[in-house]
C-alpha cells in the first residue's frame, strides 16, 4: 500500500548515481538547463533543496502554502515537501538540490575532514532536527535582516560557481552549502507539530485520485468524490492551494507522465498518447508542444 507521500511524483536527482550528487538547475522560463522533465505537478524528492532567483519572480506552492519569491530572493524546500515552482512572468532561477549526507560531516560525505566522523555524528544531529520535523517545509529569504542577507549571498555565490568552475569547485559547494546551512539553523524557528489541515487532507485524497486514474476518463465528480466532497468544494480547494482546475492539474499530470515515458522507453508515441489519457494523438501533441515547445518526437530525441 502506498504512503502519503508515494502518491505524488517523486523527482530523483539526475547525479543520484554519481560520486557527486549534487545537481544545479538553470532555469529561464519554463525551460530548465540540463533538462529536468518536470512539469507542473506537485512532486517531492529525498534531497534538500536550495533555490536563487536571478531575475523576475516565481512561486513555490505546497500542499497548505504558496510564496511569492522574487530576484535576489532565494528559498530552502525541506526533503520529502511536496510542491512545485511555478514562474509568474520571465523568470531566471537557480536551484541547488542535494542529499542531506553533505552537511553530516559523516562517514561516506565527500565533504574532506582531517579524520572521518562516525555515522551518529554531532553534526548529523543538527540536520536531523530540521528534515525530520514534518511541519518544517520551506523558508523565504528576503532581503532586510543581516542574517538573511548573508544567506542570499552565499546563494549568490553558490550561482557563481557555475560560471567558472575550478579544481576546487566540489570543496567550494561543500563549504559554502555549510556555511548557509549554518547561518540558516542559527536564526530560524522550528515549528512544533500540529495537525493536518483540512483542506490539506482533502487536496492528498484529490492528488491520488489523479495519481491512480489519469489514464482514464475522470471527471471532476471523480475527484470530489474520492474526499466525499461536493464538486464546488473540490475546484474551491484546488484553487486555493494550487490556483488552478482540477481538470487543468490532471492534464499536467498526463504530460509529466509523457515526458518520462518518452524519455525512458521506446514506445511508440500513439501509444503513450493512449496510455496516460489522451484520446487522439493530434490532441496530445498540440497539448505536449503548448507545454514543452517540442513536439513529442523533438523532444524524445533532446
Amino acid at each position: 500500500m502506498k504512503t502519503e507521500k508515494e502518491t505524488y511524483l517523486n523527482s530523483v536527482n539526475l547525479y543520484v548515481d554519481t560520486d557527486f550528487p549534487y545537481l544545479v538547475l538553470d532555469v529561464i522560463n519554463d525551460r530548465s538547463y540540463p533538462r529536468n522533465p518536470g512539469f507542473q505537478v506537485m512532486h517531492w524528492h529525498e534531497d534538500l533543496q536550495f533555490i536563487y532567483v536571478l531575475g523576475g519572480s516565481i512561486e513555490v506552492k505546497t500542499l497548505d502554502n504558496t510564496v511569492s519569491v522574487q530576484a535576489g530572493e532565494g528559498i530552502f524546500i525541506n526533503k520529502n515537501v511536496v510542491h512545485f515552482v511555478r514562474r509568474t512572468g520571465e523568470c531566471h532561477y537557480n536551484s541547488f538540490i542535494f542529499p542531506a549526507q553533505f552537511l553530516e560531516f559523516s562517514m561516506g560525505n565527500p565533504f574532506p575532514l582531517g579524520q572521518a566522523c562516525t555515522v551518529h555524528s554531532p553534526a548529523k544531529l543538527f540536520v536531523d532536527v530540521v528534515v525530520e520535523n514534518e511541519q518544517f517545509s520551506f523558508f523565504h529569504f528576503a532581503s532586510g535582516e543581516e542574517w538573511q542577507e548573508k544567506a542570499l549571498s552565499l546563494l549568490c555565490r553558490l550561482s557563481e560557481l557555475e560560471k567558472s568552475k575550478t579544481e576546487f569547485y566540489t570543496y567550494e559547494v561543500l563549504v559554502l552549502l555549510a556555511a548557509l546551512w549554518l547561518t540558516m539553523r542559527k536564526n530560524i524557528l522550528l515549528p512544533p507539530k500540529q495537525q493536518e489541515s483540512t483542506v490539506s487532507m482533502r487536496m492528498q485524497k484529490f492528488l491520488r485520485c489523479i495519481e491512480q486514474h489519469y489514464p482514464e476518463d475522470l471527471t471532476l465528480e471523480d475527484i470530489a468524490e474520492s474526499a466525499s466532497v461536493s464538486k464546488s468544494e473540490c475546484l474551491r480547494c484546488f484553487n486555493l492551494t494550487l490556483q488552478t482546475t482540477p481538470y487543468k492539474y490532471l492534464m499536467e499530470y498526463r504530460l509529466s507522465k509523457a515526458a518520462e515515458l518518452l524519455k525512458k522507453t521506446d514506445q511508440p508515441v500513439s501509444d503513450i498518447s493512449a496510455c496516460v489519457g489522451f484520446h487522439q494523438v493530434s490532441h496530445f501533441g498540440k497539448c505536449f508542444k503548448e507545454k514543452t515547445g517540442y513536439s513529442p518526437r523533438e523532444y524524445r530525441g533532446l
